[in-house]
This record gives structure tokens, sequence and C-alpha cells, in this order.
């Protein structure tokens, strides 16, 4: 479990291998990932845009980007949290994400950045 806070926001991610999505032979590996965003301040925050950087452990890497996580912008009010669970495809067993939140504190109407920590992806077997 990786976790960073910035801006008073605490983001954490969790990882999970999906060998039922998955298929080795073709170089086909897929991961499921649980972020909680915990707003710590005392105002009320709503998530705009999601950056990430996703990289496979053969070199290659790839940027997206958008509005929102998984279809929303949700807000998250003052000591709440927002969870929510995506997917990530990677051509090779290992990997790594990261990337960054466009926030925008409502009360104030000020937009600023959240970091999402490094994480990685990794299929069990290749732990041994």
């Amino acid at each position: 479990m990786s976790s960073k806070v910035t801006e008073g926001v605490n983001v954490t991610v969790e990882t999970f291998y999906q060998p039922d999505y998955s298929n080795p032979v073709s170089s086909e590996f897929m991961f499921a990932y649980r972020i909680t965003i915990q707003n710590d301040n005392s105002f009320p925050v709503k998530l705009l845009r999601r950056h990430w950087y996703i990289f496979d452990s053969n070199g290659t890497h790839r940027e997206v980007e958008g509005e929102g996580v998984v279809g929303v912008q949700p807000q998250i009010n003052p000591g709440e949290q927002y969870q929510y669970v995506s997917g990530c495809n990677l051509r090779t067993e290992m990997g790594k994400m990261y990337g960054t939140y466009s926030m925008e504190n409502i009360s104030g109407n000020k937009q600023f950045e959240v970091k999402i920590p490094i994480f990685e992806m990794i299929v069990p077997f290749k732990m041994n």
C-alpha cells in the first residue's frame, strides 16, 4: 500500500493482480487498484481531473488524462473520504504508476494539484 499527503488531501493506493483477466502467454497482465482519497482540510474539495503516468518494466510508458475518476467528479467534504476501484493493463509482469489529481477548494474557488503516490504492480509469482 502506498500513501501520500498533498495540500491536506491523503491519497492511498492498494493494488490487486487480476489473474482471471490476464493472459501471460500473450503478455497481458491486468491489475486493479483501489484508491482512497481523504480530505483532511477544513473545506470541501472537488476532484476535477486525473493525470496518470504508467510504466511497464520493459521501459515503455504512457500517459492517461481526463475528467474525474471512473466517470464522476466527486466532492469530498472535510473529514470525509472517497474510494473507487479502477484497473490498468500491462504488457509485462511488473510495472508502476503515479500521477496527479486536479482538485478545487470549493469554498475558496481555488484549484490545486494533489500527488498520487508511486505504486507498483507485480504479479504474485514474480515475487517468489
